[in-house]
């Protein structure tokens, strides 16, 4: 591998590593070493688990209102297998790959061969230069499909969290209003809005009646400070003590 493809390879990722053993070895297959201490297996370990400490701390502190279960659920999703080579072959890192005779093209590797390429290189980045970079790598990559995910849906249900959310702060539950449609028959897509008492939050459109719900809660829970962007332009979610409700809301 030459050294135009190291700098290629960090300009990808996004980081420049002090010590450039630490790519090279995130790079060599077992396939090639000829010992297998000597070839990524090792930092692909460390990566797992760095990966899942900060997607942990993530999902902790963005969803503050839900059970050890549903955390359990996204994490499982956020660092399965797929997504992690899905963001290993959009970085190219499979094709940076070093193999060895029998491998074939870097185009035909299994997915979990991609998927261990990039466990390896955030476990380099968390060598070379510690949890901070390693951190603002992962959240760089996975906290978008993190936050796609929950915007549809999935796992987690924000209808619920502003159920729990009003209560707490004392205003009346959420009544949620159809305020238009539009498309046809089989693809509708609504426009709705909650409602608390005499406030009505700002309205949010959905593909489905569900989907416009949750959306419309996602919402409402910003415009309370549930949830707010913190100083990585990340959505996360604040103690339900720091948030005072609406003086005019209704009750």
């Amino acid at each position: 591998m030459k050294d135009i493809s190291f700098v290629a390879v960090q300009e990808r990722i996004g980081y420049h590593f002090k010590d450039i053993t630490h790519l090279e070895t995130a790079l060599t297959h077992a396939s090639l070493s000829d010992h297998r201490s000597k070839s990524n297996e090792r930092q692909e370990f460390l990566g797992d688990a760095v990966l899942g400490l900060v997607v942990c701390e993530h999902l902790f502190r963005l969803l503050a209102e839900s059970l050890e279960g549903d955390l359990t659920k996204v994490k499982s999703h956020a660092v399965s297998r797929q997504v992690c080579a899905e963001i290993s072959i959009e970085l190219k890192l499979h094709e940076a790959l070093r193999l060895g005779k029998g491998m074939g093209p870097a185009s035909t590797l299994p997915g979990s061969v991609s998927a261990a390429v990039l466990e390896s290189i955030i476990g380099a980045i968390y060598l070379d230069g510690g949890l901070a970079p390693a951190q603002a790598f992962i959240l760089r990559h996975l906290g978008p499909r993190i936050h796609e995910s929950l915007q549809g849906g999935h796992q987690h249900n924000f209808k619920s969290v502003l159920q729990q959310t009003l209560v707490s702060l004392h205003m009346t539950p959420p009544i949620y209003m159809i305020l238009d449609e539009k498309g046809p028959d089989h693809a509708k897509c609504f426009e709705i809005a909650v409602l608390s008492g005499d406030r009505r939050f700002t309205s949010c459109w959905g593909a489905s009646k569900k989907a416009g719900e949750q959306a419309a809660a996602q919402s409402a829970l910003r415009e309370l400070g549930v949830i707010a962007l913190d100083e990585r332009g990340i959505e996360v979610a604040r103690p339900l003590a720091r948030v005072k409700p609406d003086p005019s809301a209704g009750k």
